[in-house]
Order: structure tokens, then C-alpha cells, then sequence
């Protein structure tokens, strides 16, 4: 059983992470910071433009400390990948599994059903917790609504059916995430994204990808191949098994997320920036902050 350890996250634009035995030094202008054991770690995200060693690199890719490299506006570039864990057996059973449309629509229809329970599920929450403050009837209606297509979900025939019901219903409830924002210097009109064009979409996006990672980080570290989805469509590049276990995950951990740092007011409208394509962005104190908290 894997031990579930701590992250380290780097998110000084000027740090540069090396190897010293068995610690990480993180240094900033050639002068050493911060210093930690590597063992305590299974993951790294570094948000520095300078980055880090290739000793570093290499011991970790050996052990199996993930490391995430991230611009320092935030977007994704690359993860060093190591030795592949596992063996080609499982490997070779999930492509075949991968490739019997049954199996994968059998399968499809869970991942979509769990989604849809957890997306009703904040609904739900929020009606309990704020029922004075949120609209009830609204809310319900949609609730009401995602319930039935769990059902529905069942007795779509392929994994096509099951897009446009997921779609559908992804379209509801995001048509009433505004009213779980108690926050009200918020606002949000729709999902949007590539790029997010406001404040709460900076922040799921940003989320999500975060949860990608992690759901991919995990997929290798069992021996699966993240590329090769069941739900998700094969496609260049794309960590498609990645984004079908992430699917189930979204609401209860990112939209919960998000909708609590909006709603105590741990992030402020000053913690995020806008560059000249229009994008909304995190900036350095939101990063930091929707970390630290």
C-alpha cells in the first residue's frame, strides 16, 4: 500500500530547487532558503521559472516523487516521467479492455452516474446549510433534475448518449453555481474556459487541473496507462483515463474548494489579474493562497 506523504509547493518564481544527499534546497539568487528532506515528499509542484537540477530530477523520477513544472502564470508544461511502474500484463489487459465498447459503456455509466451524485450532493448541501440565503426552489429544481439522470444514465446504450446526457446536465448545474456564491463582490455568468475569462473560472480551472494531475500521478503509480481511456476518447497528448477518474472528483473537491475560499472571502478580487488576451488569471498571492489554505 502506498503512503500517502506531503507536497511541496514552490511558488517563489525565482527558486531554483537542487539536490544536496538526501534534501531538497530550495534557493533563491544563489542563496540557499529553504531546505527539506526528500523522503517526506511524493509530490512536487514548481511554479519557478529557473526550475530545478537535473540530479534532482533524476533521484526523483528514481524513488517516485511525482514533479509538476507550471509557468508562473500557472499553466501546466510538463512532468518528468521516470520507470514505468507496474507490469506490461496490466497494461495489457486494460488496453483490451479499453477497446470492448461494452466493458467501457458499462463502466462509463458509473463514472457519469457518480458524478451526477456528487454534483447533487453540493447542491444539496448548500440548500441545508444556507437555505436562507440561496434560492431553494431554484436549486431543487436542478437537483431534482440531475437526480433522474442518474437513472437515465444507466440506459444509454454507448458512451455517445452518455456525453450528451453528462453535457446536459453539466450545463444545469453550472446554470446555478452563481447561486452558491454568498459572496456577492463574485459573479458568475457560465462555465468558461481557454481561456477563463473571470474569477471563478480562473479558480476551476486551475483546480481541475491540479486534480488531473493527481489523478494521473496516481493511475501511474498502480501500473495503468493515464493515456488510454474508458469514458474520455483516445486522443494525442491527452491523459484520458486522467480526466475519467478526475470526472466523480470535481464537484466534491474542486467546486467545494473554490465555492469555500470564495465564500469566507480567504481570496479576494485582488489576488487575481487579467493579461491582454482577456484571460483572468490567479496571480502569485492567489496561488499562494489557494495552497496554503
Amino acid at each position: 500500500m502506498k503512503k500517502l506523504l506531503n507536497t511541496l509547493f514552490v511558488l517563489n518564481d525565482k527558486s531554483y530547487l537542487t539536490l544536496e544527499r538526501e534534501n531538497i534546497v530550495v534557493s533563491v539568487k544563489d542563496e540557499a532558503s529553504h531546505k527539506f528532506p526528500l523522503h517526506i515528499f511524493e509530490s512536487i509542484f514548481c511554479f519557478s521559472y529557473p526550475g530545478a537540477s537535473p540530479e534532482l530530477i533524476g533521484k526523483c523520477c528514481k524513488i517516485g516523487v511525482e514533479m509538476s513544472f507550471f509557468s508562473t502564470r500557472g499553466d501546466f508544461l510538463f512532468s518528468p516521467l521516470g520507470k514505468e511502474n507496474g507490469n506490461v500484463l496490466l497494461r495489457r489487459m486494460q488496453y483490451r479492455f479499453a477497446d470492448n465498447e461494452e466493458k467501457c459503456t458499462k463502466l462509463s455509466q458509473n463514472l457519469v452516474g457518480a458524478k451526477l451524485y456528487n454534483s447533487r450532493w453540493v447542491l444539496e448541501r448548500y440548500i441545508r446549510d444556507h437555505g436562507e440565503d440561496v434560492n431553494v426552489e431554484k436549486l431543487k429544481k436542478v437537483s431534482l433534475n440531475l437526480k433522474e439522470n442518474i437513472h437515465i444514465a444507466k440506459t444509454c446504450q454507448n458512451r455517445k448518449e452518455l456525453l450528451g446526457c453528462e453535457g446536459n446536465c453539466a450545463r444545469q448545474y453550472f446554470s446555478v453555481f452563481s447561486e452558491l456564491l454568498l459572496n456577492k463582490d463574485f459573479s458568475f455568468n457560465g462555465r468558461n474556459r481557454r481561456p477563463p475569462k473571470d474569477e471563478i473560472n480562473a479558480l476551476l480551472s486551475f483546480g481541475y487541473v491540479i486534480l488531473s494531475l493527481d489523478c494521473a500521478n496516481g493511475l501511474r503509480g498502480v501500473g495503468l496507462d493515464s493515456y488510454v481511456g474508458v469514458y474520455h476518447v483516445d486522443r494525442p497528448g491527452r491523459k484520458s483515463l486522467a480526466l475519467d477518474l478526475e470526472e466523480e472528483l470535481r464537484a466534491p473537491i474542486v467546486d467545494r474548494f473554490v465555492l469555500m475560499l470564495i465564500n469566507k472571502n480567504y481570496i479576494k478580487l485582488n489576488d487575481f489579474e487579467k493579461d491582454t488576451s482577456g484571460a483572468v488569471l490567479l496571480s502569485d498571492s492567489g496561488r499562494k493562497k489557494f495552497f496554503q489554505y
